[in-house]
């Protein structure tokens, strides 16, 4: 059965963030995920997750200077050092939080730097952010995104993240698989799933074109989602999706699995 994650970056947006937990257990949810927690205190994150019972499905690694541009910073060579203290942030909330996954940010392509340097320092973040968490059930998880949305984004094919989590060559490294980013930029989903599964560690939902809710765009979930349940994913599937109005108003396609 699909476990659904509500993304409170992007959902019940109606009330402060540290209102979402309650809205989202409300309306069903047993997990939530996010962007960033890095603007609170990891104990007031905690109270809330306690105080709704909800499991913390995952967040980002910190991804530089968000407000200027930054999308991550995994594929900069001199920036390494604050990729590394990044690591170290991080875990220290996931601990706190007993959340099990952390995504890399790749960040923006640099066209000072060739594609294999990039990918190669990529890789060694990787394989330090593989290492930081070792001996814990933490599982790091690299996402590709898609070029409309973030133009310039380093890692915005499926083969290019698999490629860096193969080449990291650590069990507890990932792909994140955004179903969203990935019809824009390759489509054949169901084909793509079946090839990477082995893989994926995650999986995000929003519906194309839009970012909205299933049902308000061309991706058939009720025929995707079943399917990626059928091929024996048991995994959280995290709803990374911008309602089209009123969040709780337009759960009406997740109400089968809430």
């Amino acid at each position: 059965m699909t476990k659904l994650a509500a993304n409170l970056s992007m959902m019940f947006n109606e009330v402060d963030f540290l209102d979402r937990f309650e809205a989202a257990a409300k309306a069903g949810f047993k997990g939530v995920e996010y962007l960033f927690p890095y603007d609170y205190p990891a104990e007031q994150i905690k109270e809330k997750l306690d105080e709704h019972n909800l499991t913390q499905v995952l967040f980002d690694f910190p991804a530089g200077d968000w407000d200027a541009g930054d999308r991550g910073c995994a594929i900069h060579p001199d920036r390494v050092g604050e990729f590394q203290d990044g690591v170290g942030k991080a875990f220290e909330y996931a601990k706190f939080l007993e959340c099990e996954r952390l995504t890399v940010l790749a960040g923006k392509a640099d066209s000072s730097l060739g594609g294999d340097q990039m990918h190669a320092t990529l890789v060694d973040n990787l394989k330090f952010a593989s290492n930081a968490v070792a001996g814990t059930n933490i599982t790091v998880l690299l996402e590709a995104i898609n070029t409309i949305d973030i133009p310039g984004y380093a890692v915005f094919r499926n083969n290019q993240s698999r490629a860096a989590v193969e080449a990291a060559g650590a069990e507890n490294v990932k792909v994140q698989y955004d179903i969203y980013h990935m019809q824009i930029m390759e489509g054949d989903l169901t084909r793509a799933i079946d090839a990477n599964l082995d893989v994926i560690g995650h999986f995000q939902l929003a519906d194309n074109p839009g970012r909205h809710e299933p049902g308000t765009g061309e991706i058939n979930y009720d025929f995707l989602l079943p399917y990626i349940d059928s091929k024996g994913y048991n995994g959280w599937v995290g709803c990374e999706y911008m309602p089209a109005g009123d969040t709780v108003a337009g759960l009406g396609w997740a109400a089968k699995y809430l």
